[in-house]
């Protein structure tokens, strides 16, 4: 056997070269980061966020460091659906690689008009359905919460989205695998597990908290142990792909993800500080699947569930 072995894996719909995932508003937009010499490593790229209408995205502070991770309350700011496709999906097309546009999940009439809007356009490989944010006052998470809700957005989305239709998970859900369940039942492709956890930071000088909707998402190392339950939890209770998110930050993060049920994973926080992560979770990863005799990926789907 090879020093190293293929990582390609079809998820959800999707050939992937690696099972490395860029997780959504984390990766420059300018478009040098999206040409294929600065993705090494990554099998696909989320987009940020994008909904109908421009969000000029929350007010005061945006994000504060914690020991393990971060806290942000962006507030899905985007330029809107228009803007998206004129201006940000030609540099996502020319990535190489297959992108997923993150779709916030917005009211019905809104939701069918991006779809609509996208469907226009050429060449979009994927919709990512944000069912999760936990930083907005319109209850975007609002959506994940129940089943109910989750399988109501999903039938929206998939009844004008024929494309492969990801649906992202909250892991504020008190029901994440009838959840899970109930996207794949009204035909979703994968579901992603998951967005932030629900988390807040006092500012002791000014005696206040630091963000002004008080809460804000949490996302880094410091989440890992959180988001491999939720990925053990989800896989068990679905036949669809699972992509697990939240935390990872090297190759045996990654490995573990995958041994617990996912069959790739999305990387975000750890980017910040680590623009050259993905190469390096890929090439460990391969390494270490070949010196165990790991062939391919679907090898190490599940392994630690038999």
């Amino acid at each position: 056997m090879s020093s190293k072995t293929d990582l390609s894996i079809e998820v959800g719909g999707l050939k992937l070269a690696s099972p490395v995932i860029i997780a959504s508003g984390v990766w420059p937009q300018d478009a040098e980061f999206w040409s294929p010499g600065r993705l090494e490593g990554v099998g696909a790229l989320c987009t940020k966020a994008v909904g109908l209408k421009p969000r000029a995205g929350n007010k005061g502070p945006r994000v504060h460091e914690t020991p393990c991770g971060v806290l942000n309350s962006v507030g899905l700011q985007n330029t809107g659906m228009a803007s998206f496709v004129k201006n940000y999906l030609p540099v996502a097309r020319c990535a190489g690689r297959p992108f997923l546009v993150n779709l916030i999940m917005e009211s019905e009439r809104e939701v069918r008009e991006s779809l609509a809007a996208l469907r226009d356009v050429p060449d979009v490989p994927a919709v990512e359905l944000n069912i999760s944010c936990p930083n907005v006052e319109d209850d975007n998470m609002e959506w994940g919460l129940r089943p109910e809700g989750t399988a109501l957005a999903v039938r929206i989305a998939r009844s004008e989205w024929g494309g492969p239709l990801w649906v992202k998970l909250t892991p504020q859900s008190p029901y994440l695998a009838a959840a899970a369940k109930a996207a794949e039942d009204e035909g979703a492709d994968a579901v992603v597990c998951g967005n932030t956890w629900l988390g807040m930071a006092m500012d002791i000088e000014r005696r206040r908290p630091v963000f002004q909707r008080i809460v804000a998402g949490l996302s880094g190392p410091a989440v890992f142990p959180l988001a491999l339950r939720t990925v053990w939890q989800v896989s068990g209770a679905v036949s669809i792909p699972v992509i697990g998110c939240g935390g990872v930050s090297c190759w045996r993060d990654a490995a573990a993800m995958l041994m617990a049920g996912a069959s790739a994973v999305e990387v975000g926080a750890a980017l910040f500080t680590d623009l050259e992560l993905p190469r390096k979770i890929a090439d460990g990863l391969s390494a270490w699947m070949a010196e165990q005799n790991i062939d391919g990926v679907s090898g190490l789907v599940g392994l630690g569930r038999r």
